[in-house]
């Protein structure tokens, strides 16, 4: 049986690959955003890496740290695909959109509750899959969670505020992964 190679650059492959992800996401919706974030969280933690490696000099393939994007991947499938997908069902369901100031309700309930909580459980987690000890875990939140929280703020807050209002509920984990890609970057260039 011939087997024919399609173009990358080829349109419809685009369409093909995008027709395929939208009927993975209607039949296996917390599958496909768990595996979805797992690959993009561990394709964070190598731009970082890049980088580092970018304004060091160093060339990019040598010497990369191929743990950090398996335990990104890992959180990113196990925890942000999930987790994410449950939240935004249920501020669905808590602040409708025919709720009177919905928009400032969502946003609140992300920035104040959900981000400090889910930034939280990225230590704890991180800290668990690096064998680090409970006492590292103690002193990593006290020296690095508040600035972390800080820049949460500060970068995700407008990203959010689109997200939670105006991206399609089925879609918001995969916006949200893709504004993380570059989050995960600076995360993991933090914890360093």
């Amino acid at each position: 049986m011939p087997v024919e190679s399609i173009l990358v650059r080829d349109p419809a492959f685009y369409q093909r690959l995008l027709q395929q992800y939208l009927l993975l996401l209607k039949k296996y919706p917390i599958l496909t955003k768990s595996v979805t974030s797992g690959i993009l969280s561990a394709l964070g933690n190598l731009l970082s890496q890049g980088l580092r490696r970018r304004g060091k000099g160093s060339s990019l393939g040598k010497g990369l740290e191929w743990l950090g994007p398996a335990r990104f991947a890992v959180y990113g499938l196990c925890v942000t695909g999930p987790v994410s997908h449950y939240f935004y069902q249920c501020l669905e369901l808590l602040v409708p959109s025919s709720a009177s100031h919905c928009v400032l309700k969502r946003l609140l309930l992300d920035r104040l509750i959900f981000a400090p909580a889910f930034l939280l459980v990225f230590f704890l987690a991180m800290n668990f899959l690096e064998g680090k000890s409970w006492a590292a875990f103690q002193n990593r939140v006290r020296t690095e969670y508040w600035s972390a929280l800080k820049m949460n703020w500060k970068v995700w807050t407008p990203f959010q505020f689109i997200n939670i209002n105006y991206v399609p509920v089925q879609f918001r984990v995969l916006f949200a992964n893709l504004v993380a890609l570059f989050w995960y970057a600076y995360l993991a260039s933090v914890r360093k």
